[in-house]
C-alpha cells in the first residue's frame, strides 16, 4: 500500500473517531500490531497501548465516581471493570469499523485476527494512547468518554446483556468453516423446575457445558464457557 493510500485511510478513521492528528505517524503506530510490526520491521501498538490502558481506566474511574456519587467502593470497581473490559472495547471497535484499519501480518489476518476481541479492544488502549500524546489527557478524555458513552450508559441502565451465543459464533466462523452445535445432555427435576444442561460442540468436540431453567439459558451458559475456554488457550 503506497503512502498517500494510507494517509486517506488513517484520514478517513480520524473522521470516524472525531479527533485530528498533529502528528498523524501515531495513528499509524496505534494501528499497527505487533504481528505486522514482526514482519515489516517497524514498530508496534503494544507501547501506546499500555499507556491507554492508563488513560482509559483513570478517565472511566474519574468519570464514574463524579456522576455516581451513589456508589460504594466495591460497585464503582464492578462497574469500572464492565465498562473497560475487552468485550465492551471490541464493541467499540466494531462500531467505529477499527477492524478494518488495522495492520497484521499474514497468519493474524488469515486466522481472522481482524474480528479477533482481544485484537480490537488493544487497537482501542492504543489509539487512546496515541491521542494522549499527539494532544493531552483532556483530548484522550475527551476521545474515551465519547466512544465509550453508549457503553457506561448500558452498563448502569442494565442493558448490558452479553449475548454468548452470537459471539461464539463470531469467534467461530472467524476461525473455521464449520459452526457450533448445541445438544441437551440431561434434563433434571420436575416439570415445574426443570434444569436444562447443555454442551456445545464444534466437530464433535465439546467446547463448553452450560445449566439454565430454559434451554435458551443453558446454550448462554455453554457459549459463555465455551468462549472462555477458547480465548484463554491463545
Amino acid at each position: 500500500m503506497d503512502i498517500d493510500k494510507i494517509k486517506i485511510r488513517l484520514h478517513s478513521l480520524e473522521d470516524i473517531i472525531d479527533y485530528k492528528f498533529a502528528d498523524i505517524s501515531l495513528l499509524y503506530i496505534a494501528l499497527t500490531h505487533s504481528s505486522y510490526a514482526n514482519e515489516h520491521g517497524v514498530e508496534s501498538n503494544e507501547r501506546l497501548e499500555f499507556l491507554g490502558d492508563s488513560v482509559l481506566g483513570l478517565t472511566i474511574s474519574d468519570h464514574i465516581f463524579k456522576r455516581y456519587p451513589h456508589l460504594s467502593e466495591g460497585e464503582l470497581t464492578k462497574v469500572r471493570s464492565n465498562i473497560v473490559s475487552e468485550y465492551s472495547l471490541a464493541l467499540v471497535a466494531r462500531d467505529i469499523m477499527l477492524g478494518d484499519y488495522l495492520m497484521l501480518g499474514k497468519g493474524e489476518e488469515r486466522t481472522g485476527g481482524r474480528n479477533r476481541a482481544s485484537i480490537l479492544a488493544d487497537g482501542v488502549e492504543a489509539l487512546i494512547g496515541a491521542v494522549y500524546i499527539d494532544g493531552d489527557f483532556y483530548s484522550s478524555k475527551e476521545l474515551v468518554l465519547r466512544l465509550l458513552q453508549r457503553r457506561i450508559y448500558a452498563v448502569m441502565d442494565g442493558t448490558d446483556i452479553r449475548d454468548y451465543k452470537t459471539e461464539l459464533q463470531e469467534y467461530v466462523q472467524s476461525r473455521s468453516r464449520h459452526g457450533v452445535e448445541y445438544t441437551i445432555v440431561e434434563e433434571r427435576g420436575p416439570d415445574h423446575a426443570k434444569l436444562f444442561i447443555v454442551n456445545v460442540f464444534h466437530q464433535g468436540v465439546a467446547l463448553g457445558r452450560g445449566r439454565g431453567r430454559n434451554k435458551k439459558e443453558a446454550e448462554q451458559g455453554a457459549a459463555r464457557a465455551a468462549l472462555n475456554f477458547l480465548l484463554s488457550r491463545e
